[in-house]
């Protein structure tokens, strides 16, 4: 790595890592230094990591993944900068528990030993927005362009295009790109892979759509709902698991997919409600799962409705998958599979089969609910460790009680001159 980085003319290396929400944090360092991590490990403030309820003092080490070394394709000096993942370790080298990209390669670690390995092709959705005389993101779009519209009507077809291509030279495939259902939003469908690989490429993946928006003088947001009046954007995930190299949702049995398919998609519905709180970790998310769009908000699952929130889509044979369709792009994609992995595999433990179209209520109304369904579920402390999930849900608690005390200004339009 370091004579790739000598022939590659780097000057910069970026560690990145990701906090407890997600969010992608980044430290930069020279390649002399990056040369010495292995005897003068670097170390970054763990406080501020896990939100104001975090560990106070904590040093944690950064242990950068070599899988990820990438140059960015993009710079505003000479030099070429390099990025890494890394996870995050105590002093002693030991894995912090607390560290989100630790908890996904335990559940996997876990699923290999029980012979399952599963793989995902994320499908992200975002908005591209224009922004002011001073730099700042509106809500403001010039176009009119629907689902699958072409240029010149869809005007972020070359901003998608850069995307694209950024993404594909830090090693990030693409399978498709297309204007979606408003005006102004956009999908881009990752290729299947691995769960950490498809964690890392999803955080690479946001990076990547914001920086090419932003040369081309936009902002693109993942926000679940930017519009009221417009649809919102979400993450889709497909998933196809595998035992012995073989798909093990395929099956003869009626409808074309297996019983393990069922147990499977029964799993994660099961532990659907305590999930929400990470596949929908923000206040704005619930403003997208509300009925009358095509967002879900039932929990069921079908193979013929396209609309639900857990789907086995009409393609058969090896190519049988299970799609979930609740989550959006402000998740924590490691904890987000972490839990959809070792979910569907309880559900294939058990046997547990929840008959299709059969519902089990409603997703969580809003953010408070689903902390509280988050907190009580026994199965999501035993997955992501019990001091995760009190960090988690602490820093969740922290934004519902802060939008909890504001005032609207639809609270002041109906109710300030009346009362």
């Amino acid at each position: 790595m370091l004579k790739q980085m000598e022939e590659e003319g780097v000057e910069t290396v970026r560690l990145q890592f990701t906090d407890i929400a997600g969010t992608l944090k980044s430290i930069a360092v020279t390649p002399a230094k990056f040369a010495m991590l292995g005897e003068e490990p670097f170390f970054v403030d763990g406080t501020f990591l896990a939100g104001r309820d975090g560990e106070d003092g904590v040093e944690l080490m950064l242990d950068p993944d070599p899988s990820t070394f990438s140059i960015l394709p993009w710079k505003s000096q000479p030099g070429n900068v390099a990025r890494l993942l890394c996870s995050l370790c105590r002093e002693d080298g030991t894995p912090f528990e607390e560290d989100s990209r630790e908890a996904l390669k335990r559940a996997e670690q876990r699923a290999a030993a029980a012979g399952y390995e599963l793989s995902v092709r994320p499908e992200c959705e975002f908005f591209l927005f224009h922004i002011d005389d001073d730099g700042c993101p509106t809500v403001v779009t010039h176009e009119r362009a629907g689902y699958l519209d072409a240029h010149p009507v869809d005007l972020g077809e070359n901003a998608r295009r850069e995307m694209v291509r950024t993404l594909e030279e830090m090693g990030v495939e693409v399978e498709a790109s297309r204007h979606e259902i408003s005006p102004g939003q956009h999908g881009i469908d990752l290729k299947r892979m691995g769960l950490m690989e498809a964690a890392d490429g999803i955080v690479t993946f946001r990076s990547a759509v914001r920086s090419a928006a932003k040369r081309h003088g936009l902002h693109a947001t993942f926000m679940p709902k930017p519009l009221g009046d417009a649809e919102g954007s979400g993450v889709h995930l497909h998933f196809t698991l595998c035992r012995d190299g073989k798909n093990v949702f395929a099956g003869e049995e009626k409808g074309g997919f297996s019983r393990e398919a069922v147990w499977f998609v029964s799993g994660l519905l099961e532990h659907m409600k305590g999930m929400t709180a990470v596949s929908n970790p923000l206040v704005n998310s619930y403003k997208r799962l509300v009925s009358g769009t095509k967002a879900p908000t039932e929990l069921c699952w079908s193979s013929r409705r396209e609309n639900c929130l857990l789907r086995i889509p009409p393609v058969r044979g090896t190519r049988t998958r299970v799609e979930f369709r609740g989550a959006d792009g402000s998740a924590n994609p490691y904890l987000l599979l972490a839990l959809c992995l070792e979910a569907g595999l309880d559900g294939i433990a058990r046997k547990l089969e929840i008959p299709e179209g059969e519902s089990l209520g409603r997703l969580p109304e809003n953010l408070g609910t689903a902390i509280s369904c988050f907190r009580e579920d026994e199965f999501v402390k035993k997955t992501l460790g019990e001091a995760l999930c009190r960090r988690y849900a602490a820093c969740r608690q922290e934004e519902w009680m802060d939008y909890e005390r504001q005032v609207t200004s639809w609270e002041l339009r109906e109710y300030l001159y009346r009362y």
